[in-house]
C-alpha cells in the first residue's frame, strides 16, 4: 500500500508542480517528510531520483520538437554529477535542522517570486523590426 499512496504522491506533485510552474520536487519533498516521515535527506534524495526518467523522456520529446541544444545539454549533463558529489557532501555535512530550514527559505523564495511574477502585468511581444 506504501508504494501506491507514494506513487500517488509523485503524481500529484508533479501535477500541482506542473499548474504552479514549479518543479515537483518543491510539493513533493515535503510530502514524503510529512506524510511518510522520510528525513529532509532521503526526500531530496527520492526526489532528485525522480526526475531521471522525467528528464530522459522530457530530452526525447523536446528533441522530436526539434528544441534540443545538445552541446549545452551534454555540458550539463557532465557537470550535474559533480553538483551532485557537492550536494551530497554539503547535505552530510550541515544539520538535519538546517536541512529543513534552508528547503523552507527556497520555498518560500519560489512563492514570493511565483506572486511577483503574477501581479505584474504581461509584457507585450517585441517588434521583429
Amino acid at each position: 500500500m506504501d508504494e501506491v499512496f507514494v506513487a500517488l504522491l509523485g503524481l500529484v506533485g508533479g501535477i500541482l508542480g506542473g499548474l504552479l510552474g514549479v518543479g515537483g520536487g518543491i510539493v513533493f519533498v515535503p510530502a514524503l517528510t510529512i506524510f511518510l516521515g522520510e528525513s529532509q535527506v532521503e526526500a531530496e534524495a527520492t526526489s532528485l531520483l525522480a526526475i531521471v526518467p522525467v528528464a530522459i523522456v522530457a530530452t526525447w520529446r523536446q528533441h522530436r520538437y526539434g528544441n534540443l541544444r545538445l552541446r549545452e545539454g551534454l555540458v550539463i549533463g557532465v557537470l550535474s554529477p559533480v553538483g551532485v558529489l557537492a550536494g551530497v557532501v554539503a547535505a552530510n555535512e550541515v544539520s538535519e535542522r538546517a536541512l529543513e530550514l534552508a528547503f523552507a527559505a527556497l520555498a518560500l523564495l519560489i512563492a514570493a517570486r511565483l506572486a511577483n511574477h503574477g501581479l505584474r502585468p504581461a509584457a507585450p511581444p517585441q517588434s521583429s523590426e
